[in-house]
């Protein structure tokens, strides 16, 4: 046998070997399920979720259902066991989005949500090592960071400068049943998973005292939906990825990118033509454009450019407003309890957007912000007299002007920065922006590259 022969025949073993572990089948997982062990780590996740306070329809808290864990457990353990378990409707709760309106949002209650994580458990690591190398959101070990770190790579660095940003009008809420069982079924062969997951998905939505059947999507909200949701989308990863076509997508944010405006024309017919004809997803063509690295390519809060990756100034007046809203001049709590909520929001904020080129904006950011904590000060002052007194408590001499302390422009003035220095505000534990180390989208770029 020559080496030609040895080298073909190592090849298509290997290539065997991965095409059956691609189509692989799993079967007899609904005990997998309710075994304990996968409960009782699906009570703990739900429990650290950052959601766990909020309670469904039963009204029954996180720490309520803990009281009696075990026997809780064992009820879901019986009735996941007999196929007697039956999803209790979610809970529709509002949140405000960026433009305006309103997200819906699906609570489950605690219950369902434990049983949602156990399937999740299950389920990720069957479907999570063949989807597409440039899906990030919801998946363990991927970020947004590593989203917009990939699609950097590609306009800046790679040529790829022509963009379609695409937008769908309610994935979630759109997403069909039955696509939704065939795209498990193609991994998974257990009926009675399959039969559970169907029942999750028409257990229905309660808004106030109205009930509604759901006969398509996938509440968001639900532990369950995001792992539906990338299973659901990985047919249309996997076809971009046959045809040729770089992408980048976070959830149901996608960006597909050519070198030309003329490709990029031609991929974006290809995608809604699958979107829309396979997956049976609307996509939004108000929202969905062309666009290219000179006039900026918006992606999860930043704009991606020539010069770098800076915020999208939508998300500056976004932050700026509630900034506003934790510094009101009237107050009626300590200033410290004010630098606490605030530390929370700029703590999250920085730490989001510091992959940017920002170093400049978070001092502008934090020089206003402090600005905002003087004025909240000098107003409970209510004349110059209290200024006066602190200035000489501090050691300063000589005659004071006597200015107005409800006046912003006076925020600025010397007086004000004598006795209010920027060091009362680090005493008083003030989280700094920047000190925020800046401009790191460079250390998401080993972990990206090895997966382009």
């Amino acid at each position: 046998m020559n080496k030609q022969t040895t080298c073909d025949n190592n090849y298509y073993r290997t290539h065997c070997k991965v095409k059956q572990a691609f189509m692989r089948k799993w079967y007899s997982l609904i005990d997998k399920v309710y075994t304990t062990p996968n409960l009782e780590a699906a009570y703990h996740k739900v429990r650290k979720n950052k959601g766990a306070k909020t309670k469904g329809v039963d009204n029954i808290s996180i720490a309520e259902f803990g009281k009696h864990l075990q026997l809780n457990l064992c009820q879901i353990q019986s009735e996941l066991k007999s196929g007697f378990y039956q999803p209790s409707a979610v809970k529709r709760v509002y949140i405000d989005k960026s433009d305006g309106g309103k997200r819906g949002l699906g609570i489950p209650t605690i219950k369902d949500r434990v049983v949602q994580a156990a399937i999740v458990q299950i389920l990720e690591p069957i479907f999570e090592p063949d989807f597409h190398p440039s899906s990030y959101g919801y998946r363990p070990n991927r970020s947004a960071h590593q989203a917009i770190a990939k699609a950097e790579r590609f306009t800046r660095h790679y040529g790829l400068s022509e963009v379609v940003d695409m937008d769908l009008s309610k994935c979630f809420d759109t997403l069909d049943h039955k696509l939704i069982l065939q795209s498990v079924n193609r991994k998974v062969s257990d009926g009675k998973l399959l039969t559970l997951v169907d029942k999750i998905l028409k257990s229905g939505v309660l808004d106030g005292a109205e009930f509604a059947a759901t006969e398509i999507g996938s509440p968001q909200g639900g532990i369950i939906s995001p792992l539906l949701m990338n299973i659901y989308m990985d047919s249309f990863d996997q076809f971009m990825k046959q045809q040729g076509i770089r992408i980048v997508r976070y959830a149901d944010d996608i960006l597909i990118l050519a070198s030309t405006k003329t490709k990029s024309g031609e991929y974006k017919a290809k995608a809604e033509n699958y979107l829309e004809t396979k997956l049976k997803l609307t996509v939004n063509r108000k929202k969905t454009h062309l666009t290219n690295l000179r006039k900026g390519i918006k992606y999860l809060g930043f704009i991606i450019t020539n010069q770098g990756v800076r915020i999208n100034p939508d998300k500056v007046k976004t932050f700026k407003d509630k900034v506003r809203k934790l510094t009101p001049r009237t107050k009626g709590k300590s200033i410290y309890y004010f630098i606490r909520q605030l530390n929370y929001l700029l703590r999250g904020y920085s730490n989001y957007f510091r992959i940017g080129l920002v170093k400049g904006l978070f001092e502008e950011l934090m020089s206003w912000i402090r600005r905002r904590l003087r004025m909240m000060i000098m107003k409970s002052w209510k004349s110059w007299k209290p200024l006066h007194k602190r200035l000489r408590r501090m050691g300063h001499k000589g005659p004071f002007e006597k200015i107005s302390v409800t006046r912003w422009r006076n925020s600025v003035s010397p007086l004000i920065h004598m006795a209010l220095p920027n060091k009362s505000f680090e005493k008083a534990k003030l989280y700094s922006m920047e000190k925020v180390a800046t401009n790191t989208l460079h250390q998401y770029y080993n972990t990206v590259l090895n997966r382009i």
